[in-house]
């Protein structure tokens, strides 16, 4: 059994290796995850393969994203303290944590009761009891606190929500995989001053479907 210094040892490897090297340059994203204990969001017994950059199965058919995945949606979303940022799919809490250790005043929406259950229990313990949680259907949001600065969404859609479009503050941006469930390609959307919308394509992505 792993003991805290040697998951310490391993998460300090998953930023350099596999976050770091490969492209994340935003400090406070990289300090972020170095700081947030990815094993106290898995199941026990996958804890010894916590801080390998691979998704990991949590219950109820869903996953955690990968470590890479994570800091990439944060660094695209251009999350900074005072951000307030809507993390869609809550899932284990992960990356409610990262968003919230990054100073971000965070809102995090779950469909499944189970789910968000275990991930308030995680963040309370890991020191993240201030992150706002709801259950309902991520598709819309959550409009009584919008707008956000940043959307971030950890499940594939086939057509990116018209209500998350309109959730966006002025400045703000929305990251989210759109796709079927085999292939998906991760998109960038930011709203200009002027309601316009600019978009870009990162990459090809697998999440679990936004349902």
């Amino acid at each position: 059994m792993w003991g805290e210094p040697e998951l310490e040892r391993a998460r300090a490897r998953m930023v350099e290796r596999t976050i770091a090297r490969r492209g994340v340059q935003d400090e406070g994203v990289l300090q972020a995850m170095l700081a947030v204990p990815r094993h106290r969001f898995v199941p026990e017994r996958m804890r010894t393969r916590a801080y390998e950059d691979l998704p990991l199965e949590i219950g109820e058919e869903q996953t955690i994203s990968q470590p890479y995945i994570v800091a990439l949606m944060a660094e695209l979303g251009r999350v900074g303290p005072g951000a307030r940022v809507l993390d869609v799919g809550t899932g284990s809490g992960y990356q409610a944590a990262v968003l919230a250790e990054m100073g971000a005043d965070v809102y995090s929406i779950e469909r499944i009761p189970a789910l968000l259950d275990r991930a308030g229990r995680a963040l309370e313990e890991t020191g993240y009891s201030r992150i706002h949680l709801t259950i309902g259907d991520g598709k819309e949001g959550w409009p009584e606190h919008a707008p956000y600065d940043a959307i971030l969404v950890a499940a594939a859609t086939a057509h990116v929500p018209p209500a998350l479009i309109d959730q966006v503050a002025e400045g703000g941006r929305l990251v989210l995989p759109v796709g079927g469930e085999e292939v998906q390609e991760l998109l960038v959307l930011e709203k200009t001053p002027w309601g316009s919308i600019r978009r870009r394509t990162v990459g090809g992505v697998a999440f679990v479907p936004l349902v």
